[in-house]
């Protein structure tokens, strides 16, 4: 169902209807005192269009005009994306971080990481045992236990995306501070991260 849209046509015409009737209230639209009142019409069409865009703007996913609101509810803007990130690249790090329900395992990194836009995947270390590993591996300590690593190519591009990005954004922005800086601060505490890019 699309959402309501009245025109400043539709704003002249209630507020002159909300006048008294008589001589001295013309509702003709060509009248000085109709003219005067359409005057008013624009502002209700902005204020009434700003109103309907607060519903997108409550969800994170769609905001434009309350990201900065959802940025601060979650502690961003930081580091991890830059000195000036773009609109899409501060869009996806709120959503992540929004959406972000906790966890250990692979499949959560990786939902993670494609919330942030990185496709990634997830190797886990162990240290050579008996029995379960194969000639040719090597020894390693029992560091390896805890030790993981993110692969991903070496440079994420993001696109230019209508919809997405906002003015100003360049055309292609490239590079994985993001992606290492939130996943440094959501891995476990005890574990040794990683990051392998091809």
């Amino acid at each position: 169902m699309p959402k309501p849209s009245f025109t400043s046509a539709d704003f002249t015409s209630a507020l002159l209807g909300l006048l008294p009737r008589g001589r001295v209230w013309p509702k003709d639209l060509s009248s000085v005192h109709a003219q005067a009142v359409s005057c008013f019409a624009p502002t209700f069409q902005r204020l009434s269009d700003s109103a309907l865009d607060l519903l997108s703007d409550a969800f994170p996913s769609t905001s434009v005009n309350l990201l900065g609101e959802w940025e601060l509810t979650l502690g961003l803007p930081d580091p991890c994306a830059g000195v000036s990130p773009t609109f899409q690249g501060r869009r996806n790090q709120v959503v992540a971080r929004f959406t972000n329900t906790g966890g250990q395992s692979i499949q959560y990194f990786q939902a993670f990481a494609l919330g942030l836009g990185y496709t990634i995947t997830v190797t886990q270390y162990a240290p050579f045992r008996c029995g379960q590993s194969t000639c040719g591996q090597q020894l390693g300590s029992a560091d390896w236990f805890f030790t993981w690593a993110i692969n991903t190519s070496f440079n994420t591009i993001t696109y230019f995306r209508t919809g997405q990005s906002a003015m100003g954004d360049p055309l292609a922005s490239w590079g994985n501070s993001v992606l290492e800086c939130e996943l440094s601060e959501a891995k476990p505490a005890h574990t040794i991260l990683q990051f392998h890019y091809s």
